[in-house]
């Protein structure tokens, strides 16, 4: 709508979601990646220029939205008047809060039939200690209201402050790359100015290069001949073609600055992976494509991390490490869907830290890398704070479903009359598993969840393997506390029971920790008759061919090996 009042955009050419340009972010109705556009608008008399960067909502991309933050000088705190405020409005709110911005909160989708717009507006009043005939009622469908947030945006957002320096200063806070112009950085000119043909350093990265284009959002790039100059929002074309010479946070200036004296932006706290899994192609000849398809994605998304990794059942692969689960979600689709990946991805895991008796330090971040269990002295685990906003009506389910998990009740808020405010400390793997999914199950949808690394600590933690007619399968190996070993491993023997393939001999399989084994099947040998060639005789014949056959078995069961096909990693370990 903003983009329609303004004249930003034709009419014509208008469409829901128009700044979501992902084919992912129209199908889920969320946005993924930040997009910045620069509006128009005329009030009072006067012409503004407003710069609106559309940030994502889910707490998995707050990295993408705390870089949109220190870009700007205000906030629009948009809260669905159906949905309530959420935990992740709550996150949110606080990168918002730190940065010192100007906070405008807005009520949207008021024309819903199931919308509860005064509670909602209840909750959000006592959020922000405001009065609540001062919080926005909009319906953006209908075009209700949404003019009054561009007046309330000129009334109370602070414009930026202008620098009189002529040395560029400008922030990185987002790029792209293009074949032809290279990397496009997306930066905010907080001094000086910058425009076709200038040549400029990336402090940080030590880069330089000549400016090929310069311009603004509009949303699409739109090349400006005058630039940019302190307080404006546009982009860059470098024509750098190495992607880690442009690095998001990193401080754009002019290139005869002398470095020594210079005083680079405040960048952003780099963001720590949570959770990690592994990722292997079907194909074993598609890993350079993989490979190259991870290249493109870490330029458009600072937050993904990886590393190679090698698997003696599934080939070569990478270990991606993620914000949380939506981020594992987003990832491997987009692999599948713009790149034509066909994956076998991990169940996620999380990152451990491992010392051993003899003084030794260091992480792990799958159960394949822990040493042997005897010369360990301690494990410890990432533990978050957890908070959980829910209807006062479904406080009880939700304190019960968590009751189940690893937890340390920390306390409860109330946000008005009907909705509270759970706290706990729990290990991020109590988190990761189907823990959302179940919370979603017990609310009816209502409560919401968001979390944050706290610290590490000592956990009573094994090793659970597998193993498949006595070798060990170290795929399926996991780290799960001591407590759900059992649960964990007869879980695993029972599934694997029914996708490996029978053999010409019986087959264990067994789950173990440490050599000791706590849960066991087996899979009977197929049956192969050894007297079909035989039309009547005496029985004794047939009795020496059974008994052949017998200890044929039994020389395979103690010998033999098990070459598990692909499709029996891909049941156990697929998404």
């Amino acid at each position: 709508r903003f983009l329609e009042l303004t004249k930003t955009v034709e009419k014509r050419k208008m469409h829901e979601q128009y700044l979501d340009t992902m084919e992912l972010e129209r199908e889920r109705g969320i946005t993924i990646k930040l997009q910045p556009v620069k509006m128009s608008y005329e009030s009072g008399g006067q012409k503004y220029i407003l710069n609106l960067i559309d940030t994502p909502g889910h707490v998995d991309f707050s990295y993408e939205v705390s870089r949109s933050l220190a870009a700007v000088e205000g906030a629009i705190l948009l809260v669905d008047a159906s949905k309530g405020v959420q935990a992740q409005t709550l996150a949110n709110l606080h990168l918002a809060q730190q940065q010192g911005l100007k906070i405008i909160p807005v009520l949207n989708k008021i024309d819903l039939p199931n919308a509860r717009t005064e509670q909602v507006k209840e909750e959000l009043s006592y959020l922000l200690a405001v009065e609540p005939e001062d919080i926005l009622e909009v319906s953006a469908k209908n075009g209700t209201n949404v003019e009054k947030v561009l007046e309330r945006i000129i009334k109370i957002v602070p414009p930026p402050k202008i620098s009189d320096s002529a040395n560029l200063k400008a922030l990185i806070f987002d790029s792209t790359f293009d074949a032809y112009k290279g990397v496009i950085a997306y930066i905010r000119v907080f001094e000086g100015s910058i425009k076709k043909g200038d040549k400029i350093s990336a402090f940080a990265a030590k880069a330089k290069a000549d400016v090929l284009e310069a311009g603004y959002f509009s949303p699409n790039l739109i090349a400006s001949d005058g630039g940019m100059s302190s307080g404006e929002i546009g982009y860059i074309a470098t024509g750098l073609k190495d992607p880690g010479q442009i690095r998001v946070g990193d401080t754009i200036t002019n290139y005869h600055l002398p470095i020594s004296n210079f005083q680079s932006l405040p960048g952003y706290k780099e963001p720590r992976p949570m959770v990690f899994a592994s990722f292997f192609p079907e194909n074993n000849d598609d890993y350079d494509i993989l490979k190259d398809a991870l290249g493109k994605l870490k330029l458009t998304d600072a937050s993904l991390v990886y590393e190679p990794e090698s698997s003696a059942g599934l080939g070569r692969g990478f270990r991606l490490g993620f914000l949380g689960m939506l981020h594992v979600e987003i990832i491997s689709e987009r692999l599948k869907r713009e790149f034509g990946l066909s994956l076998i991805i991990s169940s996620p895991s999380v990152e451990y830290a491992v010392k051993m008796q003899n003084g030794e330090e260091f992480k792990i971040r799958s159960a394949s890398m822990l040493p042997d269990f005897s010369g360990i002295k301690e494990i410890s685990e990432p533990i978050v704070y957890l908070e959980v906003l829910t209807p006062t009506l479904y406080m009880g389910s939700v304190m019960e479903l968590i009751s189940t998990l690893r937890n340390v009740y920390k306390g409860t808020d109330y946000l008005g009359k009907e909705t509270a405010l759970l706290k706990y400390e729990m290990p991020l793997s109590e988190v990761i598993t189907d823990f959302y999914d179940k919370l979603k199950s017990v609310s009816s949808g209502y409560a919401s969840m968001s979390y944050e690394p706290k610290n590490m600590q000592e956990g009573d933690l094994v090793r659970l393997d597998i193993l498949i007619a006595k070798d060990l399968v170290e795929p399926f190996s996991r780290i799960v506390p001591k407590e759900k070993a059992y649960q964990e491993g007869r879980a695993m023997v029972t599934k694997l029971k029914e996708v490996v393939p029978p053999q010409m001999f019986e087959v264990s399989i067994q789950a173990a920790i440490g050599g000791k084994v706590i849960a066991a099947e087996s899979i009977r040998a197929k049956r192969k008759d050894v007297t079909q060639h035989m039309y009547g005789g005496d029985i004794t014949r047939r009795m020496k061919l059974w008994k052949k056959q017998k200890r044929g078995k039994e020389r395979m069961k103690e010998t033999g090996r098990v070459n598990l096909p692909q499709d029996v990693f891909l049941k156990m370990l697929k998404r």
